[in-house]
């Protein structure tokens, strides 16, 4: 029985208008620009209007990625939708893109992986396709962060931008496609990077408003040792369950977290920066959205060539982390 080989069609992202740059964060926040690029890297995040949710980005990314695969939203069998900034609780975003793109022959969830949820998305995506389950699937990253960042902390305001990115997976054949995916998780360093309200632990009331606590919360240079070392292990496994080395990539596309852990991560590896495709000085940290708006940038621009080695690497809260190694 021949396994059909999931392979990336089309791929979209989605953008706010609205640039906030780090000199229109000095008059919001105690920093400076040379304080936060020396830190992070970013120059500059996008914000979402009012009247813009993470279904907006999302659905713009979508668009662009099905008409890139040249399909019709009705050929889709699947809307997988990493986020942890829906538009409700309940129902997923991924119904609401649904709606919006009139997939009407769609199963439709979201994911919740933080930043890895693009790959956690895509690593469902892959068994649907291999199994047979499903022929076109469409796997979306997609954040409004500033809805949940505290604007008077520094050491978070200045990393967060929002926005979407998406792909779509389709059943084929051939050398090309998605190699492996490996996905993995560690629930005991939860705190280190999470936001406390509004669940079920803390509802929604005036108390949790007043005490901030319904923002993003992280113990920074914690996150940073163990996302560097996760990352690092998760590119090897890509790679050595395909039987490649480091030297054998042609680009590698990390979550955009901040410029320190991609030059680290790059540095462990041994990778020279011209395999390294970097964006987080204009759109800051989107979380899930950071890899599939950097894929589809990097296609867009002529960066991936056919039969490229490509890897995928992302960490986030949870703690999740996870990679994906295709041939372009």
């Amino acid at each position: 029985m021949t396994i059909p080989r999931a392979k990336i069609t089309g791929t979209g992202s989605a953008l706010p208008a609205r640039v906030l740059t780090n000199y229109d964060l000095e008059q919001i926040v105690e920093t400076s620009d040379d304080w936060i690029m020396s830190r992070t890297g970013i120059k500059e995040r996008r914000i979402a209007a009012e009247g813009e949710y993470t279904s907006t980005f999302a659905t713009r990314a979508a668009q662009r990625a099905v008409e890139m695969a040249g399909i019709d939203a009705v050929d889709l069998d699947l809307i997988i939708c990493g986020t942890v900034t829906p538009d409700f609780p309940f129902p997923s975003t991924a119904c609401i893109v649904q709606q919006n793109l009139g997939a009407i022959r769609a199963a439709a969830f979201d994911v919740s992986a933080a930043c890895s949820g693009f790959l956690y998305g895509l690593s469902l995506a892959e068994k649907f396709i291999k199994t047979k389950a499903a022929s076109h699937i469409l796997v979306i990253g997609a954040e409004v962060l500033s809805r949940v960042v505290d604007w008077t902390d520094r050491n978070t305001c200045c990393l967060f931008g929002d926005g979407a990115g998406a792909v779509v997976v389709s059943a084929g054949t051939g050398p090309s496609g998605i190699l492996s995916t490996h996905i993995y998780s560690d629930g005991s360093h939860w705190e280190l990077l999470h936001q406390p309200g509004a669940g079920s632990r803390n509802p929604a009331t005036q108390q949790l408003l007043d005490s901030g606590r319904i923002f993003i919360r992280m113990q920074g240079n914690e996150v940073f040792k163990l996302a560097v070392r996760a990352m690092e292990e998760a590119a090897h496994a890509a790679l050595g369950a395909n039987g490649f080395m480091v030297a054998d990539l042609d680009i590698l596309i990390p979550h955009q977290a901040n410029r320190r852990i991609i030059d680290a991560i790059g540095k462990r590896l041994g990778l020279g920066e011209e395999k390294l495709f970097v964006n987080v000085q204009r759109y800051g940290n989107t979380s899930s959205a950071s890899i599939p708006i950097a894929l589809d940038e990097a296609n867009r621009a002529g960066l991936l060539e056919r039969d490229a080695l490509v890897l995928l690497d992302a960490f986030g809260g949870g703690l999740t982390w996870a990679s994906v190694l295709m041939r372009w």
